[in-house]
């Protein structure tokens, strides 16, 4: 043993100077760097990602003219229930990240709710294509389907969203662990992480849009629905096929996070008649100095004393724990903000698409674009612009400012907030374009007929959206997952998708309000099932106005928010 200590250990240095410190690999063993993680690891994960958005928007996309096709609903209630399923579906990860960080692991989250997604393609397959029984009408063409049918459509349909609730945050959180925030080239990868995974979201967005709505709307819904079952069958055995290569988090001996923070709440909660004096003194002795987020929601700084205020028995909170509860505290007013841009954000899929369904989609003489294909040019933009943003722009702020991302990522959500305004300013002028066209030629009261006016106009509108994406988005999966404990981090993505969820849910109530207030007394809606009587027009400048006024707010919190300590954004 003695004889051969000095070669074990000269070789065995350069070994644990690369291990990962706080991850482990499949089997509970400390990872190297050199053998585990990394782009390694992250390709498999983007791998599985673009098949699952491939998957999801292969339904969400597509969904409204299933409803007011198959499903024979109007264009408002159509609108409402895409926004509900859509708002679902992004808050789910709520629960799917609380499952995930609290109980099971992000690893086995990923692989139940894969399961229940596969479950739920499946029966939504099933839905299209088994022979249902239209009892009481005589033509099948221009009667409602049966109830039960459209109730299994819809249990379908929750059941993927279920799926997606757990899948979506833990995926992507997993994909960010394999990169070590601790070391330098690893921080720096990790950032053009979240460009590049947003990358493969479109890249699968483009697939879905080019191939899956072109046979929903011209072969068959069944196997528009049925091919995505397929493709997450296969993402799930290509995730399980990289697990050797993966690193896992190792689980912490503390209490439960959510239970860690929720306890600094209910203790400053206790202690609400503590004086500033007291808590100064007991910071002195802590040895803790004053800094600047030290004196944001000083109210918390109370969970550090004992319930009755005294210091006989200790402190009941760490700083550290107090400085948790202060950093999800923050993120709130950014959240909020940042809501109107998720009401902007699930026009795309929806009414932009019945705008675009009264437009000449005709290319050449033999081919016709799909209302809904428009989308790609969304995606379309982010995989141009994406690479230009990671190789060229990144690179040359990183030189005037000295910031590893550039600019900050509060300024890169800012940015896509105010494109996102442009974008319904466009759409909003082109609209009127649209009606003005439709009274030229005499078809407003003909809502079936095409509009002489290329479907193209509604290209700059796409365009536009896809680049405050690449901004907006990537910036809000970043800093949310940068901003929360180390524990939390699918709970921070999950924060990001509820952006989206509450902002469908809005979206749909927006349009309610506005359909039964305009709507009423005879009069004609915004909303009218007849476009070309109907004014979105007037809708999208409506929410240029509340974008412009959240944006205003946004910068406000934003240049006051405190950056967590560890964070280099």
């Amino acid at each position: 043993m003695a004889t051969g200590g000095v070669n074990i250990s000269d070789a065995e240095i350069p070994f644990l100077g690369d291990v990962v410190e706080g991850s482990v690999d499949f089997k509970d063993r400390p990872v190297t760097r050199s053998k585990s993680g990394g782009w390694r690891s992250a390709s498999f994960i983007i791998g599985v990602e673009v098949a699952e958005r491939f998957a999801y928007y292969g339904i969400s996309s597509n969904l409204i003219s299933y409803l007011t096709g198959p499903l024979g609903q109007s264009v408002a209630t159509a609108a409402v229930n895409v926004n509900a399923w859509s708002g679902t579906a992004s808050l789910l990860p709520l629960l799917g990240a609380f499952i995930a960080d609290s109980y099971l692991g992000r690893y086995r989250t990923i692989i139940i709710s894969s399961l229940l997604y596969i479950l739920g393609l499946g029966f939504l397959t099933l839905s299209t294509v088994l022979p249902f029984s239209y009892s009481d009408c005589q033509d099948t063409a221009t009667c409602s389907p049966p109830k039960f049918q459209i109730i299994f459509f819809f249990f379908a349909l929750y059941l993927v969203a279920f799926g997606q609730g757990g899948h979506k945050p833990c995926v992507q959180a997993f994909g960010a662990d394999q990169f070590d925030a601790q070391d330098p080239e690893e921080s720096k990868a990790k950032s053009s992480f979240f460009n590049w995974w947003y990358f493969g979201m479109c890249g699968g967005l483009l697939m879905t849009l080019w191939i899956l709505n072109y046979i929903q709307d011209n072969l068959s819904w069944g196997l528009g629905f049925g091919i995505p079952c397929i493709v997450m069958g296969l993402a799930l055995i290509v995730f399980v096929l990289g697990s050797f290569t993966y690193r896992f988090r190792q689980s912490s001996d503390e209490k439960n996070p959510f239970l860690r923070i929720g306890n600094v709440f209910i203790n400053a909660a206790r202690n609400w008649q503590t004086t500033a004096s007291a808590i100064s003194v007991e910071q002195e002795v802590l040895g803790i100095l004053p800094h600047e987020g030290s004196e944001q929601f000083k109210f918390l700084n109370k969970a550090l004393l004992a319930p009755d205020g005294s210091k006989e028995n200790g402190k009941i909170c760490s700083i550290s724990e107090v400085e948790e509860a202060k950093a999800i505290l923050r993120l709130i007013p950014i959240w909020i903000t940042c809501l109107v841009y998720a009401i902007v954000f699930s026009q795309s899929s929806t009414l932009f698409t019945k705008q675009g369904a009264t437009l000449d989609g005709s290319l050449g003489s033999n081919f016709e674009v799909p209302a809904a294909s428009l989308q790609s040019f969304i995606s379309l933009s982010v995989v141009v612009f994406i690479p230009i943003y990671d190789r060229i722009l990144v690179p040359v702020a990183r030189v005037i400012t000295r910031k590893p991302s550039g600019i900050t990522v509060l300024q890169r959500i800012g940015t896509g907030i105010f494109l996102s305004i442009l974008s319904m300013v466009v759409a909003a002028i082109v609209e009127k374009k649209r009606l003005q066209t439709a009274i030229e030629y005499g078809l407003v009261d003909m809502p079936k007929a095409t509009i002489p006016m290329s479907i193209c106009w509604l290209i700059p509108q796409y365009l536009l959206f896809g680049i405050s994406d690449v901004f907006t988005m990537v910036g809000l999966q970043e800093f949310f997952y940068d901003q929360v404990p180390v524990e939390l981090k699918s709970i921070g993505l999950s924060l990001y998708l509820s952006i989206f969820g509450i902002g469908s849910f809005l979206s749909s109530f927006l349009i309610s309000v506005i359909e039964n207030i305009t709507g009423k007394d005879g009069q004609i809606s915004w909303f009218s099932d007849n476009l070309n009587r109907a004014h979105l027009d007037y809708f999208y400048w409506v929410l240029a106005v509340l974008s412009s006024i959240a944006f205003t707010a946004y910068l406000y919190f934003s240049r006051s928010y405190i950056y967590n300590k560890s964070s280099s954004l």
